[in-house]
């Protein structure tokens, strides 16, 4: 491989670690220049979800303290996504690739929808919780169900394909809980790790001749720096920055979508 093509990929994995950190659509870097290089779209898949793993490890370890007192939803987010991301891998490796990705930008297009119209929705949603005495950190049975069903959807999706899992996640988060913006993004970042980890393991077991571990590695190495410039940077943006991050980057990475 020429080495103008391995530095390309060591960049691409920099910004798509640092973005996966910050929004969550890094995998709208990597992908199409894997692609762009002469990968085939399911070996760019597998080996882009393999590499991402280690930034986003280290996305969530940079966001750690924003995770404090958010276990009482995590513990059952958690296994939703394991769950979502086991049967996404397992779609990936038995459907056609179109079958999915035409319902790709969709599914994109009603995230950032949900992510622009998100501080409306935030603030019906903190005052119907105050007036029934809930809190971000201890939601009502209905809402948690409808939360964790929204976590096992898009574990499906990120299992299969992985890119823009994590605005559909603030997206659905912020709907259900009145949640501040940076700690939405802490259970995002780790949540995605979940979903990142299930789909990489799955990959590596049932077809790890098809995927590139040169093209992996170099993500891997990059995504990793790039999580912690993510994290170190994005948790000084305020909530509107990074939701006006979040719209941009997914309007950039639908465009990249629709043109691959």
């Amino acid at each position: 491989m020429p080495v103008v093509d391995l530095i390309l990929i060591a960049l691409a994995g920099v910004g798509a670690g640092a973005i996966n950190a910050i929004v969550g659509s890094g995998t709208l870097i990597t992908f199409p220049t894997l692609v762009a290089l002469g990968y085939p779209p399911v070996t760019s898949t597998m080996s882009n979800a393999v590499g991402l793993v280690a930034g986003s490890a280290s996305g969530t370890w940079g966001y750690r303290r924003e995770l404090r007192g958010q276990w009482n939803r995590l513990r059952w987010q958690l296994p939703a996504s394991f769950f979502g991301a086991g049967l996404g891998a397992w779609l990936l490796l038995h459907l056609p690739e179109k079958v999915f990705q035409q319902i790709v930008p969709v599914l994109l297009i009603l995230a950032l929808v949900l992510v622009v119209v998100g501080p409306r929705i935030q603030n019906w949603a903190r005052q119907r919780s105050e007036a029934a005495g809930e809190s971000a950190e201890h939601v009502s049975p209905r809402k948690m169900v409808m939360l964790v069903v929204a976590t096992f959807a898009v574990g499906i999706y990120g299992g299969y394909f992985t890119a823009a899992q994590g605005i559909m996640l603030i997206a659905a988060m912020g709907a259900l809980l009145p949640e501040d913006m940076q700690r939405m993004n802490a259970a995002k970042n780790l949540l995605s790790l979940v979903v990142n980890i299930v789909a990489a393991v799955a990959y590596t077991i049932v077809a790890f001749d098809r995927i590139s571990w040169l093209a992996a590695g170099l993500i891997a190495l990059g995504s990793t720096i790039g999580g912690f410039l993510g994290a170190h940077y994005g948790r000084r943006l305020s909530q509107n920055a990074l939701r006006a991050v979040i719209v941009v980057v997914g309007l950039i990475g639908l465009w990249r979508l629709l043109t691959v």
